[in-house]
């Protein structure tokens, strides 16, 4: 779970990165494709994050 969870501040801080360039190049996040694939790679993680929490709490009951 920690793995997962550095992953995702990884991707996180990659995803960060694209946006601030992109809005200084006056680009809009919408319209960047290199922003919208990393924001998927993000939203992906965060869905195995919950899934590996609910079952953990699952567990734990």
């Amino acid at each position: 779970m920690i793995r997962l969870l550095d992953l995702l501040e990884e991707e996180r801080r990659k995803l960060n990165q694209l946006g601030e360039a992109s809005l200084k190049q006056l680009i809009p996040l919408s319209d960047n494709p290199e922003v919208q694939e990393q924001s998927r790679r993000v939203d992906e993680l965060v869905a195995r994050y919950d899934d590996m929490r609910a079952r953990r709490n699952r567990i734990a009951r």
